[in-house]
């Protein structure tokens, strides 16, 4: 369940930062009839020339007990270009139960390479410490992207399918799937996220934990281009996972 969460609360955070320093936004995650299963918090800044993205999320109630007590911490740092995030750094921390994992990748644009370091240790001892040069090169990681799909997508009226690459998503090789609805799709937008947004769309997590539906998250995006809400639909044996700006 842990994973789910960390995974949408991911893509929750698109923000139009054109003339902001500093964003904090913190989001409830529920799931059916248990309720509350997490909190997320998210925090950007910013000047002309570097970004820092922390995002901590922790499990509450049931969720909190079944996944032992589990914290992520995502952090991403770059800097900008053209107006966009990009990143040069992105790191996952988790810890659960006795164990912790260090995951940091290392972006050279030079050389358009990534270099993944993955350090692991269980009560205070390190037992995996491993170097990995990956197959896929991106400007943006998992949370660049979705910070900088406000400049990405210009029309955000007209139905289109866009498909970007980011570092971090290795399990989705390598890349995420953004759809923007057609009018005909819009009414089941606005069921599940209300008729208050700027503009919805919707996010393909391509893992085969999602496999039903393919672990479609529909999104509801302010005018501020912050999203507001988010439904993670039909996970096998879980249902839907709603988020909401608090």
């Amino acid at each position: 369940m842990q994973k789910f969460l960390m995974i949408m609360v991911s893509l929750l955070f698109i923000f139009n930062i054109s003339n902001a320093e500093t964003i904090e936004v913190k989001y409830k995650v529920e799931f059916g009839i248990f309720g509350e299963i997490g909190i997320a918090e998210a925090k950007l800044t910013k000047d002309d020339s570097f970004y820092v993205i922390d995002i901590d999320l922790e499990a509450t109630g049931i969720a909190k007990t079944l996944s032992r007590g589990q914290k992520e911490r995502h952090i991403s740092k770059g800097h900008i270009a053209d107006g966009v995030m990009v990143s040069d750094l992105y790191q996952i921390i988790k810890h659960y139960g006795s164990k912790m994992t260090d995951r940091v990748y290392k972006i050279d644009h030079d050389k358009k390479e990534v270099i993944r370091v993955t350090q692991k240790w269980k009560r205070g001892e390190m037992y995996k410490d491993e170097t990995k040069v990956m197959k896929e090169y991106a400007k943006d990681d998992l949370l660049t992207l979705y910070f900088n799909l406000n400049s990405y997508v210009k029309d955000r009226t007209t139905s289109k399918d866009y498909r970007f690459e980011a570092v971090g998503a290795e399990k989705q090789d390598g890349f995420v799937d953004v759809h923007i609805p057609n009018s005909d799709e819009l009414p089941e937008f606005k069921k599940m996220l209300g008729e208050d947004a700027d503009w919805y769309a919707r996010a393909v997590i391509h893992q085969e934990i999602f496999s039903s539906d393919k672990g479609e998250l529909l999104l509801s995006i302010g005018k501020d281009g912050i999203a507001q809400k988010a439904v993670l639909k039909d996970l096998i044996f879980f249902g839907d996972i709603r988020a909401f700006r608090l």
